[in-house]
């Protein structure tokens, strides 16, 4: 067993802090992610409708039953910390994104909005309590991000502009450019990545528009992907980049699903070592 690993990233402000799928049955949800990942749940702390998703007792992700209430999409979506909800949602606006919902509040843990950046991809940002013990990476972390964007300079501008990447204040996010990629650290370990690609705002496929990217990891990837199809799931073709990316065939090491309510995420083996 390779033990769950990666940095932690709730004491730093800009870094994303949590991922959140707004489902419509919680009930099939937890029954779906329980089969495919091998999580265990537990009550989260905002209400009924809500429970923590954990992968060896170490929290992973949260299931909220309110898409349907809130009239939000059925997704997986990537919150980032931040200190002041209002303040961030108004860099939002001024930089040309889009704020959907909130802030909100969340007794007794905190504030949240959700918006979209300047190509449409869904994101959260949370003022308030973290959750402990959460990790993101590259390597053994259960969970990885990164952003799917038509430019990855221009978005670096507007999130590190919103989140205030890297402008010097103590525990800041580190931002690199490598290529046509950015690439966000915390303490010099990778927490996300933004890649520029082929993708279009307009596409009828949402695995084809701009977004960020979830990506879970598993120890069995093809039992992973066997219980997806067989908890009424589906396995989407063509890749991460839906097939119009370059990249010398699809990875053998992770697979694109989509869960019984249409929500799209990727499941990866995770490294032996």
């Amino acid at each position: 067993m390779v033990p769950v690993s990666g940095p932690t990233t709730g004491d730093a402000m800009g870094a994303p802090c949590w991922l959140n799928l707004s489902a419509r049955d919680l009930e099939a949800a937890r029954r779906f992610y329980g089969a495919v990942l091998g999580w265990t749940f537990r009550r989260g702390a905002l209400g009924d409708a809500y429970v923590v998703g954990e992968r060896d007792g170490v929290p992973v992700a949260g299931i909220a039953g309110v898409a349907a209430e809130m009239a939000v999409p059925v997704a997986w979506t990537v919150f980032f910390a931040v200190d002041d909800a209002d303040a961030a949602v108004a860099r939002i606006r001024e930089r040309g994104g889009t704020v959907g919902v909130g802030p909100l509040a969340y007794p007794p843990r905190g504030r949240a909005a959700l918006a979209t950046d300047l190509e449409g991809a869904l994101f959260g940002v949370w003022e308030g309590r973290l959750v402990s013990r959460w990790h993101v990476g590259e390597r053994q972390a259960p969970a990885w991000l990164e952003l799917h964007t038509r430019n990855a300079f221009d978005a670096a501008v507007f999130y590190g502009g919103v989140l205030r990447w890297a402008d010097g204040r103590p525990g800041a996010s580190e931002v690199s450019y490598e290529h046509d990629r950015v690439v966000l650290r915390r303490d010099g370990e990778a927490v996300a990545r933004l890649d520029s690609g082929p993708v279009e705002s307009a596409s009828p496929s949402p695995q084809s528009r701009p977004r960020w990217l979830v990506r879970f990891r598993v120890r069995d990837l093809a039992a992973a992907r066997a219980a997806v199809v067989a908890n009424g799931g589906s396995v989407v073709p063509g890749g991460e980049w839906a097939g119009v990316r370059p990249s010398g065939g699809e990875d053998e090491r992770r697979v694109v699903v989509r869960d019984p309510e249409g929500a799209l995420f990727t499941v990866e083996e995770e490294d032996e070592g």
